[in-house]
């Protein structure tokens, strides 16, 4: 007995008729045999999981570079938070929580070291780079679920919750519209926590017109958030929030955008990022072997640049800082 088709089952009587089933998934790129145990919406979340780009989210900044302490975010962090509360919404709505885990899980793995601004610095220097594409980028051809394989071969449903959890195309599933909005429910959140913490803001700092609407504290307005999500979203053909909840929610987003994400103390070592990172790239693009050394590549990519971003953009922020002590400074000198 194939313990997937009870799975399938299940989802079909359980499920709202809007979800995604997987036995009804449009595919993977390349065919391959179905898992007697899993569906393949859990399939592709366990091979995110065991992804060596998904560990690496443990040492990738979030806001806060370099903080001093053990509470801020990381982009695991983040990414586990994203994945909890787009659970909860999914199965509050009977959608597909197995779809709904695996994009949330593998939606930042094309995030660079050091936060957006590391995105930032090698959308300048290579003239167009985007977290989500190379999120999609990672799963369907820098990671390796074979060894003489690339890519994860991840279904269609999945890739198209990771491409498109940000920019101007929403996803085309209900699940990939889950976690497109439970990720900003989940960073606006906890970054006004890291923010608090960091002496950035006080809880009397966020505005009056958001708290009052979202509550005082980070769990009153997740749970706001979520429940609005929810009874707003019942019986649709999209996942939304209500009017006064979104516009709460914009103002707070503006609100770090104003105090936090643009000009703060918590941006202070960015002009090292800068510097670090650009120095990085400009020597791969002058020593192209030592990159096909480091890639393990026999002969010289036919996009260089590409090549070098994918290096860069993998990179966790101490080893970014790591590849440039070491190539760049004499032994025993710090960046401080």
């Amino acid at each position: 007995m194939q313990l997937r088709l009870e799975y399938e089952k299940r989802e079909r009587e359980m499920l709202s008729k809007a979800a995604a089933l997987a036995e009804a998934s449009a595919g993977r790129q390349f065919p391959e045999p179905e898992c007697e145990v899993r569906t393949a919406f859990q399939r592709d979340r366990d091979r995110i999981i065991h992804s060596k780009s998904f560990r690496r989210l443990k040492s990738k900044t979030q806001v806060f570079i370099a903080p001093e302490g053990d509470h801020y975010r990381t982009r695991l962090t983040h990414t586990l938070e994203v994945a909890q509360i787009s659970r909860t919404v999914a199965r509050a709505l009977a959608l597909n929580e197995d779809l709904v885990e695996a994009i949330a899980l593998g939606h930042d793995l094309g995030h660079t070291p050091f936060g957006h601004a590391g995105e930032d610095i090698l959308q300048e220097l290579t003239g167009h780079f985007r977290h989500n594409e190379q999120s999609l980028r990672v799963v369907d051809l820098l990671e390796r679920h074979k060894p003489d394989f690339p890519g994860l071969n991840l279904t269609f449903e999945v890739r198209d919750g990771i491409l498109c959890h940000t920019g101007p195309q929403p996803p085309k599933t209900l699940e990939g519209q889950i976690v497109r909005i439970c990720d900003r429910v989940a960073y606006l959140n906890h970054d006004i926590d890291d923010a608090i913490r960091a002496g950035l803001i006080t809880d009397g700092d966020l505005p009056s017109k958001a708290v009052k609407v979202l509550g005082a504290t980070r769990s009153q307005r997740i749970d706001t958030m979520v429940k609005d999500l929810v009874y707003c979203s019942l019986g649709k053909t999209k996942i939304c929030m209500s009017d006064e909840v979104r516009e709460a929610t914009d103002i707070l987003r503006q609100f770090l955008f104003d105090r936090v994400y643009i000009g703060s103390a918590a941006k202070k070592e960015e002009a090292k990022v800068d510097m670090l990172l650009k120095m990085l790239y400009r020597y791969y693009l002058e020593h192209p072997k030592e990159l096909m050394q480091r890639l393990g590549l026999e002969q010289e990519p036919k996009d260089l640049t590409r090549s070098i971003a994918d290096y860069i953009a993998g990179m966790t922020d101490s080893y970014a800082i790591h590849e440039f002590r070491r190539l760049f400074m004499p032994q025993g000198w710090s960046l401080d």
